[in-house]
Protein backbone atom coordinates (compact mmCIF):
# COMPACT_ATOMS: atom_id res chain seq x y z
CA UNK A 1 0.00 0.00 0.00
CA UNK A 2 1.16 3.77 -0.53
CA UNK A 3 3.05 5.62 2.17
CA UNK A 4 0.89 8.59 1.64
CA UNK A 5 -2.70 9.26 1.80
CA UNK A 6 -4.47 11.70 -0.55
CA UNK A 7 -5.06 13.93 2.19
CA UNK A 8 -1.02 14.17 2.78
CA UNK A 9 -0.14 14.95 -0.86
CA UNK A 10 -1.45 18.63 -1.37
CA UNK A 11 -2.98 18.62 -5.05
CA UNK A 12 0.07 20.35 -7.13
CA UNK A 13 2.04 17.09 -6.19
CA UNK A 14 -1.25 14.46 -7.23
CA UNK A 15 -1.26 16.24 -10.38
CA UNK A 16 2.56 16.07 -11.11
CA UNK A 17 2.43 12.42 -9.86
CA UNK A 18 -0.59 11.98 -12.00
CA UNK A 19 1.74 13.28 -15.23
CA UNK A 20 4.66 11.85 -14.47
CA UNK A 21 2.71 8.21 -14.59
CA UNK A 22 0.91 8.88 -17.19
CA UNK A 23 4.38 9.78 -19.19
CA UNK A 24 5.94 6.77 -18.36
CA UNK A 25 3.27 4.26 -18.90
CA UNK A 26 3.54 6.16 -22.30
CA UNK A 27 6.95 6.11 -23.37
CA UNK A 28 8.72 3.50 -20.32
CA UNK A 29 11.71 6.47 -20.28
CA UNK A 30 12.29 8.53 -16.21
CA UNK A 31 10.61 11.43 -16.55
CA UNK A 32 12.61 14.20 -15.87
CA UNK A 33 12.01 17.76 -14.52
CA UNK A 34 11.42 19.80 -18.13
CA UNK A 35 8.94 17.28 -19.59
CA UNK A 36 7.01 17.50 -16.28
CA UNK A 37 7.02 21.30 -16.84
CA UNK A 38 5.88 21.10 -20.38
CA UNK A 39 3.12 18.08 -19.61
CA UNK A 40 1.57 19.56 -16.90
CA UNK A 41 0.06 22.57 -18.29
CA UNK A 42 1.63 24.77 -14.86
CA UNK A 43 3.82 27.63 -15.48
CA UNK A 44 6.09 26.73 -12.34
CA UNK A 45 10.05 27.23 -11.69
CA UNK A 46 12.12 24.13 -12.56
CA UNK A 47 12.93 24.75 -8.97
CA UNK A 48 9.68 24.34 -7.69
CA UNK A 49 9.09 21.19 -9.77
CA UNK A 50 11.82 19.81 -8.12
CA UNK A 51 11.10 20.44 -4.64
CA UNK A 52 7.78 18.69 -5.42
CA UNK A 53 9.80 15.90 -7.24
CA UNK A 54 11.84 15.55 -4.12
CA UNK A 55 9.19 15.52 -1.76
CA UNK A 56 6.86 12.41 -3.78
CA UNK A 57 10.34 10.63 -3.50
CA UNK A 58 10.61 11.28 0.03
CA UNK A 59 6.95 9.94 0.25
CA UNK A 60 8.28 6.52 -1.27
CA UNK A 61 5.51 7.33 -4.58
CA UNK A 62 8.58 7.86 -7.27
CA UNK A 63 12.11 6.89 -7.13
CA UNK A 64 15.58 7.22 -9.49
CA UNK A 65 16.70 4.39 -11.42
CA UNK A 66 20.11 5.95 -11.95
CA UNK A 67 22.17 9.23 -10.51
CA UNK A 68 20.75 12.76 -12.18
CA UNK A 69 17.97 10.54 -13.91
CA UNK A 70 14.33 11.33 -14.60
CA UNK A 71 11.59 9.63 -11.96
CA UNK A 72 9.99 6.35 -12.23
CA UNK A 73 6.55 4.83 -10.34
CA UNK A 74 7.16 2.93 -7.38
CA UNK A 75 4.91 0.36 -6.49
CA UNK A 76 3.30 2.70 -3.76
CA UNK A 77 3.07 5.51 -6.71
CA UNK A 78 1.30 3.22 -9.01
CA UNK A 79 -1.59 2.43 -6.20
CA UNK A 80 -1.73 6.10 -4.88
CA UNK A 81 -2.47 6.95 -8.65
CA UNK A 82 -4.96 3.95 -8.93
CA UNK A 83 -7.07 4.26 -5.77
CA UNK A 84 -6.80 8.17 -6.36
CA UNK A 85 -5.76 9.26 -9.41
CA UNK A 86 -6.60 7.33 -13.06
CA UNK A 87 -8.95 8.24 -15.58
CA UNK A 88 -10.46 5.27 -16.82
CA UNK A 89 -11.29 5.61 -20.61
CA UNK A 90 -14.07 2.84 -21.28
CA UNK A 91 -13.44 0.66 -24.85
CA UNK A 92 -15.18 1.25 -27.49
CA UNK A 93 -18.53 -0.32 -28.42
CA UNK A 94 -17.62 -1.78 -32.11
CA UNK A 95 -15.01 -3.80 -29.33
CA UNK A 96 -17.40 -4.37 -26.87
CA UNK A 97 -19.92 -5.79 -29.55
CA UNK A 98 -17.32 -8.25 -30.81
CA UNK A 99 -16.61 -10.03 -27.50
CA UNK A 100 -20.49 -9.95 -26.65
CA UNK A 101 -21.43 -11.76 -30.21
CA UNK A 102 -18.17 -13.78 -29.49
CA UNK A 103 -19.43 -15.17 -25.84
CA UNK A 104 -22.79 -15.27 -26.96
CA UNK A 105 -21.61 -17.65 -30.20
CA UNK A 106 -19.69 -19.58 -28.21
CA UNK A 107 -22.58 -20.81 -25.75
CA UNK A 108 -25.06 -21.09 -28.08
CA UNK A 109 -22.83 -23.59 -29.81
CA UNK A 110 -22.20 -25.55 -26.63
CA UNK A 111 -26.64 -25.43 -25.79
CA UNK A 112 -26.53 -26.76 -29.06
CA UNK A 113 -24.56 -29.57 -28.90
CA UNK A 114 -25.67 -30.48 -25.30
CA UNK A 115 -29.37 -30.65 -26.82
CA UNK A 116 -28.44 -33.31 -29.74
CA UNK A 117 -26.82 -35.22 -26.97
CA UNK A 118 -29.89 -35.31 -25.10
CA UNK A 119 -28.35 -33.70 -21.69
CA UNK A 120 -30.36 -31.10 -20.14
CA UNK A 121 -29.43 -29.13 -17.46
CA UNK A 122 -26.33 -27.64 -16.34
CA UNK A 123 -23.37 -27.11 -19.03
CA UNK A 124 -20.69 -29.41 -18.67
CA UNK A 125 -16.88 -28.91 -17.64
CA UNK A 126 -15.99 -29.04 -21.55
CA UNK A 127 -18.81 -26.22 -22.05
CA UNK A 128 -17.66 -24.04 -19.19
CA UNK A 129 -13.77 -24.53 -20.46
CA UNK A 130 -14.61 -23.41 -23.76
CA UNK A 131 -16.46 -20.61 -22.77
CA UNK A 132 -13.46 -19.61 -20.81
CA UNK A 133 -10.85 -19.86 -23.05
CA UNK A 134 -13.15 -17.37 -25.72
CA UNK A 135 -13.10 -14.63 -22.75
CA UNK A 136 -9.42 -15.54 -22.32
CA UNK A 137 -8.88 -14.95 -26.05
CA UNK A 138 -10.89 -11.69 -25.64
CA UNK A 139 -8.91 -10.44 -22.88
CA UNK A 140 -5.36 -11.06 -24.33
CA UNK A 141 -6.98 -9.57 -28.07
CA UNK A 142 -8.14 -6.21 -26.16
CA UNK A 143 -5.12 -5.56 -24.28
CA UNK A 144 -2.25 -7.28 -25.72
CA UNK A 145 -1.32 -9.00 -22.81
CA UNK A 146 -2.23 -12.24 -20.83
CA UNK A 147 -5.93 -12.96 -20.58
CA UNK A 148 -7.00 -15.33 -17.34
CA UNK A 149 -10.48 -17.08 -16.93
CA UNK A 150 -11.54 -19.10 -13.98
CA UNK A 151 -13.23 -22.12 -15.35
CA UNK A 152 -16.83 -21.28 -13.42
CA UNK A 153 -17.35 -23.52 -9.99
CA UNK A 154 -20.27 -25.24 -9.24
CA UNK A 155 -22.14 -26.33 -6.76
CA UNK A 156 -20.99 -29.62 -5.03
CA UNK A 157 -22.15 -32.80 -7.18
CA UNK A 158 -22.98 -36.09 -5.89
CA UNK A 159 -22.33 -39.59 -7.36
CA UNK A 160 -25.56 -41.13 -8.85
CA UNK A 161 -23.97 -44.23 -11.34
CA UNK A 162 -20.84 -45.53 -12.44
CA UNK A 163 -20.59 -48.11 -15.62
CA UNK A 164 -17.26 -49.59 -16.93
CA UNK A 165 -16.84 -50.93 -20.39
CA UNK A 166 -13.61 -52.47 -21.71
CA UNK A 167 -11.91 -50.77 -24.50
CA UNK A 168 -8.72 -52.28 -25.88
CA UNK A 169 -5.82 -53.96 -23.70
CA UNK A 170 -5.73 -52.05 -20.85
CA UNK A 171 -8.24 -49.57 -21.48
CA UNK A 172 -11.63 -49.04 -19.84
CA UNK A 173 -14.82 -46.16 -20.42
CA UNK A 174 -15.66 -45.03 -17.54
CA UNK A 175 -19.22 -43.57 -17.78
CA UNK A 176 -19.89 -41.35 -14.68
CA UNK A 177 -23.73 -40.28 -13.59
CA UNK A 178 -23.47 -37.43 -11.44
CA UNK A 179 -26.41 -35.38 -9.47
CA UNK A 180 -27.60 -33.02 -12.04
CA UNK A 181 -28.03 -35.91 -14.38
CA UNK A 182 -24.62 -35.05 -16.70
CA UNK A 183 -22.83 -37.65 -18.19
CA UNK A 184 -18.94 -37.84 -18.10
CA UNK A 185 -17.21 -40.10 -19.68
CA UNK A 186 -13.29 -41.18 -19.45
CA UNK A 187 -11.12 -43.32 -21.05
CA UNK A 188 -8.64 -44.35 -18.48
CA UNK A 189 -5.40 -46.60 -18.65
CA UNK A 190 -5.65 -49.16 -15.80
CA UNK A 191 -2.65 -50.73 -14.20
CA UNK A 192 -4.44 -54.43 -14.81
CA UNK A 193 -6.49 -55.68 -16.81
CA UNK A 194 -10.11 -56.19 -15.96
CA UNK A 195 -12.83 -58.64 -17.83
CA UNK A 196 -16.22 -57.94 -18.35
CA UNK A 197 -17.31 -59.80 -15.47
CA UNK A 198 -15.23 -57.96 -13.21
CA UNK A 199 -16.07 -54.48 -14.17
CA UNK A 200 -19.49 -55.44 -13.89
CA UNK A 201 -18.83 -56.36 -10.60
CA UNK A 202 -17.10 -53.47 -9.72
CA UNK A 203 -19.68 -50.82 -10.85
CA UNK A 204 -22.40 -52.75 -8.61
CA UNK A 205 -20.42 -52.71 -5.80
CA UNK A 206 -19.58 -48.62 -6.19
CA UNK A 207 -23.26 -48.09 -6.67
CA UNK A 208 -24.30 -49.77 -4.23
CA UNK A 209 -21.95 -48.32 -1.51
CA UNK A 210 -21.42 -44.66 -2.92
CA UNK A 211 -24.66 -43.37 -5.09
CA UNK A 212 -25.81 -40.13 -3.24
CA UNK A 213 -22.19 -39.54 -1.50
CA UNK A 214 -20.38 -35.98 -2.78
CA UNK A 215 -17.71 -36.65 -5.57
CA UNK A 216 -14.96 -34.70 -3.19
CA UNK A 217 -16.26 -36.54 -0.39
CA UNK A 218 -16.05 -40.05 -1.82
CA UNK A 219 -12.42 -39.27 -3.50
CA UNK A 220 -11.21 -38.67 -0.38
CA UNK A 221 -12.98 -41.81 0.58
CA UNK A 222 -11.33 -44.01 -2.00
CA UNK A 223 -7.87 -43.14 -1.11
CA UNK A 224 -8.15 -43.55 2.53
CA UNK A 225 -9.41 -47.02 2.02
CA UNK A 226 -6.82 -47.76 -0.58
CA UNK A 227 -4.34 -46.15 1.31
CA UNK A 228 -4.92 -47.70 4.99
CA UNK A 229 -7.27 -50.75 4.70
CA UNK A 230 -5.97 -52.91 1.20
CA UNK A 231 -5.21 -55.86 2.91
CA UNK A 232 -8.69 -56.39 4.74
CA UNK A 233 -10.69 -55.94 1.35
CA UNK A 234 -12.31 -58.92 -0.71
CA UNK A 235 -11.15 -59.10 -4.30
CA UNK A 236 -14.31 -57.41 -5.95
CA UNK A 237 -13.93 -54.44 -3.18
CA UNK A 238 -9.92 -54.37 -4.32
CA UNK A 239 -10.99 -54.30 -8.26
CA UNK A 240 -14.07 -51.85 -7.58
CA UNK A 241 -11.99 -49.15 -5.65
CA UNK A 242 -9.11 -49.41 -7.54
CA UNK A 243 -10.71 -48.71 -10.57
CA UNK A 244 -12.57 -46.11 -8.67
CA UNK A 245 -9.66 -44.64 -7.68
CA UNK A 246 -8.06 -44.15 -11.28
CA UNK A 247 -11.18 -42.32 -11.99
CA UNK A 248 -11.02 -39.95 -8.94
CA UNK A 249 -8.18 -40.29 -7.50
CA UNK A 250 -6.50 -37.55 -10.40
CA UNK A 251 -9.22 -35.03 -10.40
CA UNK A 252 -8.34 -31.62 -9.72
CA UNK A 253 -9.89 -30.57 -6.35
CA UNK A 254 -8.77 -26.95 -6.68
CA UNK A 255 -10.53 -24.67 -9.23
CA UNK A 256 -8.72 -24.48 -12.40
CA UNK A 257 -8.57 -21.39 -15.47
CA UNK A 258 -7.37 -21.05 -19.06
CA UNK A 259 -4.74 -18.09 -20.58
CA UNK A 260 -4.71 -17.14 -23.18
CA UNK A 261 -1.46 -14.71 -25.01
CA UNK A 262 1.39 -15.32 -22.42
CA UNK A 263 4.04 -14.64 -25.55
CA UNK A 264 2.43 -11.27 -25.44
CA UNK A 265 4.74 -10.49 -22.73
CA UNK A 266 7.86 -11.48 -24.27
CA UNK A 267 7.32 -8.46 -26.17
CA UNK A 268 7.14 -5.71 -23.54
CA UNK A 269 10.83 -4.25 -22.63
CA UNK A 270 10.04 -4.47 -18.64
CA UNK A 271 9.87 -7.74 -18.84
CA UNK A 272 13.18 -9.04 -20.87
CA UNK A 273 14.58 -11.08 -18.20
CA UNK A 274 14.75 -14.32 -19.66
CA UNK A 275 14.47 -16.13 -15.98
CA UNK A 276 11.47 -14.00 -14.85
CA UNK A 277 9.62 -14.74 -17.50
CA UNK A 278 10.46 -18.54 -17.15
CA UNK A 279 9.37 -18.12 -13.81
CA UNK A 280 6.25 -16.81 -14.90
CA UNK A 281 5.67 -18.92 -17.59
CA UNK A 282 6.19 -22.04 -14.92
CA UNK A 283 3.82 -20.49 -12.70
CA UNK A 284 0.89 -20.51 -15.86
CA UNK A 285 1.61 -23.97 -16.05
CA UNK A 286 1.55 -24.67 -12.44
CA UNK A 287 -1.51 -22.96 -11.84
CA UNK A 288 -1.80 -23.51 -8.04
CA UNK A 289 -0.31 -19.72 -6.50
CA UNK A 290 -2.30 -18.06 -9.53
CA UNK A 291 -5.68 -19.49 -8.58
CA UNK A 292 -4.81 -19.00 -4.94
CA UNK A 293 -4.66 -15.14 -6.01
CA UNK A 294 -7.93 -15.30 -8.31
CA UNK A 295 -9.36 -17.58 -5.30
CA UNK A 296 -8.84 -13.79 -3.10
CA UNK A 297 -10.61 -11.60 -5.76
CA UNK A 298 -13.42 -14.35 -5.46
CA UNK A 299 -15.26 -12.35 -2.53
CA UNK A 300 -14.15 -9.00 -3.09
CA UNK A 301 -16.21 -5.97 -4.81
CA UNK A 302 -15.13 -4.74 -8.45
CA UNK A 303 -12.02 -4.75 -10.29
CA UNK A 304 -8.71 -5.80 -7.97
CA UNK A 305 -5.39 -4.98 -8.62
CA UNK A 306 -2.53 -6.79 -7.39
CA UNK A 307 0.29 -4.11 -8.50
CA UNK A 308 3.74 -5.54 -8.39
CA UNK A 309 5.31 -7.10 -4.67
CA UNK A 310 1.56 -6.77 -3.51
CA UNK A 311 0.98 -10.09 -4.93
CA UNK A 312 3.60 -11.42 -3.03
CA UNK A 313 4.53 -13.85 -5.04
CA UNK A 314 7.85 -13.79 -7.12
CA UNK A 315 6.91 -14.74 -10.45
CA UNK A 316 4.54 -11.73 -11.15
CA UNK A 317 7.37 -9.08 -9.16
CA UNK A 318 7.93 -7.14 -12.00
CA UNK A 319 3.80 -7.33 -13.23
CA UNK A 320 0.19 -6.59 -12.15
CA UNK A 321 -3.09 -8.63 -11.92
CA UNK A 322 -6.29 -6.11 -12.87
CA UNK A 323 -9.16 -9.06 -12.06
CA UNK A 324 -13.13 -8.71 -11.79
CA UNK A 325 -15.20 -11.74 -10.49
CA UNK A 326 -17.73 -12.72 -12.85
CA UNK A 327 -20.84 -14.39 -11.94
CA UNK A 328 -23.83 -16.74 -12.89
CA UNK A 329 -27.20 -15.97 -12.17
CA UNK A 330 -26.80 -13.86 -9.25
CA UNK A 331 -23.45 -16.07 -7.56
CA UNK A 332 -19.76 -15.54 -8.06
CA UNK A 333 -18.93 -18.53 -10.45
CA UNK A 334 -15.31 -16.98 -11.04
CA UNK A 335 -12.96 -14.65 -11.35
CA UNK A 336 -11.16 -13.38 -14.84
CA UNK A 337 -8.10 -10.86 -15.35
CA UNK A 338 -5.33 -10.00 -17.18
CA UNK A 339 -1.66 -10.24 -16.04
CA UNK A 340 0.79 -7.78 -17.38
CA UNK A 341 3.96 -5.43 -16.87
CA UNK A 342 3.38 -3.03 -14.10
CA UNK A 343 3.53 -0.13 -16.95
CA UNK A 344 0.55 -1.09 -18.00
CA UNK A 345 -2.35 1.42 -19.44
CA UNK A 346 -4.48 1.16 -16.31
CA UNK A 347 -6.87 3.49 -17.72
CA UNK A 348 -7.85 1.26 -20.57
CA UNK A 349 -7.30 -2.49 -19.14
CA UNK A 350 -9.37 -1.73 -15.85
CA UNK A 351 -12.69 -1.02 -17.93
CA UNK A 352 -11.86 -3.75 -19.98
CA UNK A 353 -11.61 -6.15 -17.65
CA UNK A 354 -15.05 -4.95 -15.75
CA UNK A 355 -16.72 -4.87 -19.15
CA UNK A 356 -15.62 -8.45 -20.10
CA UNK A 357 -16.43 -10.14 -16.57
CA UNK A 358 -20.12 -8.20 -16.78
CA UNK A 359 -20.30 -9.57 -20.07
CA UNK A 360 -19.16 -13.22 -19.46
CA UNK A 361 -21.72 -13.06 -16.91
CA UNK A 362 -24.55 -11.75 -19.11
CA UNK A 363 -23.62 -14.69 -21.40
CA UNK A 364 -23.54 -17.25 -18.92
CA UNK A 365 -26.57 -16.21 -17.43
CA UNK A 366 -29.60 -19.47 -17.41
CA UNK A 367 -32.86 -18.58 -19.65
Amino acid sequence: MASASESVINERAQHFLKVLIERYIQDGTPVGSRTLARDSGMNLSPATIRNVMSDLEEMGLITSPHTSSGRIPTVSGYRFFLDFLVTLKQPGQTLLTQVQEQLKGQLKGQMGQMGQMGQMGQMGQMGQKQIAETASNALSELTHMAGLVMIPKRESLFFRQIEFLPLSANRVLVILISSDGEVHNRVIETSQKFSQSELVESANFLNRHYAGEELEVMRDQLINELENTRSEMDAVMKKALSLAGEVLGGEQKEGDYVVSGQTNLMGYNDLTDVERLKLLFDSFAEKRQILHLLDRCMEADGVQIFIGEESHYDPLETCSLVTSAYEVDGAVAGVLGVIGPTRMAYDKVIPIVDVTAKLLSVALKSE
